[in-house]
């Protein structure tokens, strides 16, 4: 079966086995563990911030960040479509007592003016706005690059305001390569940073999130009330320091993929593409082939490929490193044989 689920599936590499089995361990609750430092001081050299935590997920890297940075009762700005707002249970209340407010984006990016306006002013009829959550690259507008100069805008607009600013970064590597930039000129328009290690760069298992020394101390509290605190947890940290330092470096060659595919998902007749891939999610719309979503993911894994779905008629594909371009070739196979039918 070719996988083309998400980058989620991706198995460790050889080396980051191997780095797993000979970790120089400690306990992490303590801040013993001497790989898990490494990870975590290199995470936060490459982003450009002054400390670093490590996580066991996304979700929970972002969890923990609103945690630090809200109050409950306050209010939290983001993307309609954001990962915070659309796939993570809720937690946000569940766990924080913050209410969200969402503003529509065009490709994942949201209208800096918008974002103003959004601000609450003094009113005791209003939440106090507590924070704002940009994502990228952003998952739910087809993997899109949200603009450095975007965020510039926006981070201007919340230091004006007295208002930290989180990036959701699960792939901002991604977005990295896209733009063809330092992961750096992102980051340094937040507060605070999440990226994931086990998308795209491989790992098999946790996130970081990075800030300010002081956040971080608070964050690292946070970890321990939602019982994230590891132990000898070095052995998961040895692969996340493999994919942070190596793997980054050859997403370009997943995004070469994607394009691949996206031609040739074009090219079918009856199938286009929902947008533009820029990264390596591509999204595309079976509706001019009268069939749902559903029904297409079914027949196609029947032919070996597994895809998603992302809407009554949309269909995800996501590259990643266990799928290269031989294997992008059969999925165009299959997929052109499932249009057919």
């Amino acid at each position: 079966m070719i996988d083309l689920r998400s980058d989620t599936v991706t198995k460790p590499t050889e080396e980051m086995r191997k780095a797993m089995y000979i970790a120089d361990v400690g306990d992490d609750v303590y801040g013993e563990d001497p790989t898990v430092r490494e990870l975590e001081e290199t995470a936060a050299e490459i982003l450009g911030k002054e400390a670093a935590l490590f996580v066991t997920s996304g979700t929970q890297g972002n969890q923990i960040a609103v945690l630090t940075h809200c109050r409950p009762g306050q209010e939290l700005l983001l993307e309609e479509e954001s990962h915070i707002f659309y796939y993570e249970s809720g937690a946000v209340a569940a766990l924080a007592g913050v209410q969200t407010r969402t503003i529509p984006g065009q490709r994942g990016a949201m209208d800096p003016q918008d974002v103003l306006n959004a601000i609450r002013t003094e009113d005791i009829h209003f939440p106090e706005t507590g924070l704002i959550c940009l994502e990228n690259t952003h998952n739910r507008a087809g993997g899109a690059v949200v603009p450095v100069e975007n965020m510039k805008s926006i981070y201007n607009i919340a230091q004006a305001n007295r208002v930290p600013v989180h990036l959701d970064g699960a792939r901002l590597f991604n977005a990295a390569a896209a733009a063809g930039v330092d992961v750096k000129e992102f980051a340094k328009n937040t507060d605070t940073v999440q990226i994931c290690l086990s998308k795209g760069l491989g790992a098999p298992v946790g996130s970081i999130i990075a800030g300010d020394a002081e956040f971080i101390t608070t964050a690292r509290k946070w970890r321990k009330r939602l019982g994230g605190g590891m132990r000898q947890a070095g052995v998961i940290a040895a692969p996340g320091l493999i994919a942070l330092t190596k793997m980054k470096d050859r997403l370009g060659e997943d995004q070469w993929n994607a394009r691949i595919l996206a031609e040739a998902i074009e090219a079918i007749p009856g199938m286009k593409l929902a947008r533009q891939p820029e990264t390596n999610i591509i999204v595309a719309d079976v509706e001019g082939l009268n069939m749902t979503s559903d029904i297409f993911v079914e027949r196609l894994r029947a032919e070996g490929i597994i895809s998603g779905t992302f809407g009554p008629t949309f269909v995800r594909f996501v590259t990643h490193y266990d799928v290269n371009e031989d294997q992008i070739q059969k999925a165009i196979e299959a997929i052109a044989k499932v249009a057919r039918q």
